[in-house]
C-alpha cells in the first residue's frame, strides 16, 4: 500500500465530500499519521471508511466524522479541550495540534496506556490522559473552551455543559444504541445560562460507555 496515496484518497474521497472544507482541519488530518495510532493488525485499514475495533468495547470514528468534529470546533491556539473517550489517541493528537491543552479521559485502562505510549512516541506534549469515568470528570472544577464526546449518549450529562466557558462548544452524538440515527450536535454556551444546540448532521456512532467496567481484550 502506498501510504501517502491512501492518505490523499482518504482526504479527497471521504472527508472533503462530507463538506469538510476548512483548510486547517484538512491539513491536520493530512499531516498527523492516522496509521501511527493504530495497533499493528489495523494499520492496513487505517484509511478505510469504517469504524475500527480497538477492543474493550471501543472503536475508532470514521475519518469523515473526525473531519467534521475538527471543523465544527474551530479550535484556537489558546484554548483548552476536554475529550471524553481517548480511544486510539489519534483524534487527541489532532485536537492537541490545534489548541493549547487537551485533557482526555478514557474508561478502558489498557487503551489509556496504549494511547499514552503512542502520543509520547509521536512527541505530543500538551495532553493529559486519565483513566476515569464521566462521573469523576463531572465533579471537576476545570473549565474548557471545547468538549468532545467520541461516541453517542442518549442525552448529554447535565454536568458537562457547565464545564464550558462562555463561548465554549460541545460536540456530541445524541441517540440511543438501538436507534438507527444519531444527531451530531454542537452546543455553544452563548451566555451563563444561554445555549444554542444546532444539529449538524445525522449519522450513527458506537455508544460511549460512561462506566469503567469494560471487559474484553485489546487489539494488537
Amino acid at each position: 500500500m502506498n501510504t501517502e496515496n491512501a492518505r490523499a484518497n482518504m482526504i479527497e474521497q471521504q472527508i472533503r465530500p462530507w463538506d469538510v472544507l476548512d483548510q486547517r482541519s484538512l491539513n491536520t488530518l493530512s499531516q498527523i499519521p492516522r496509521e501511527f495510532f493504530l495497533p499493528a493488525a489495523l494499520k492496513p485499514l487505517a484509511f478505510a471508511d469504517t469504524r475500527l475495533p480497538l477492543g474493550h468495547g471501543r472503536k475508532t470514528l470514521n475519518p469523515n466524522i473526525e473531519g467534521r468534529i475538527l471543523q465544527a470546533l474551530n479550535l484556537h491556539p489558546n484554548e483548552r479541550v476536554l475529550e471524553i473517550g481517548t480511544g486510539s489517541g489519534y483524534l487527541t493528537a489532532c485536537l492537541a495540534s490545534l489548541c493549547q491543552q487537551v485533557d482526555s479521559v478514557e474508561f478502558a485502562a489498557p487503551l489509556v496506556k496504549a494511547a499514552q505510549d503512542r502520543l509520547d512516541a509521536y512527541g505530543v506534549t500538551n495532553i493529559h490522559l486519565e483513566h476515569g469515568d464521566m462521573a469523576s470528570w463531572g465533579s471537576h472544577e476545570s473549565r474548557y473552551d471545547a468538549i468532545v464526546l467520541n461516541g453517542s449518549l442518549p442525552e448529554i450529562p447535565a454536568s458537562l455543559p457547565n464545564m464550558l466557558n462562555v463561548g465554549g462548544r460541545l460536540f456530541g452524538f445524541i441517540g440511543r444504541m438501538d436507534h438507527p440515527v444519531h444527531r451530531a450536535i454542537l452546543a455553544t454556551r452563548i451566555g451563563p445560562d444561554q445555549w444554542s444546540e444546532p444539529t449538524l448532521f445525522e449519522t450513527w456512532v458506537d455508544p460511549l460507555d460512561i462506566s469503567d467496567n469494560l471487559d474484553g481484550e485489546s487489539i494488537e
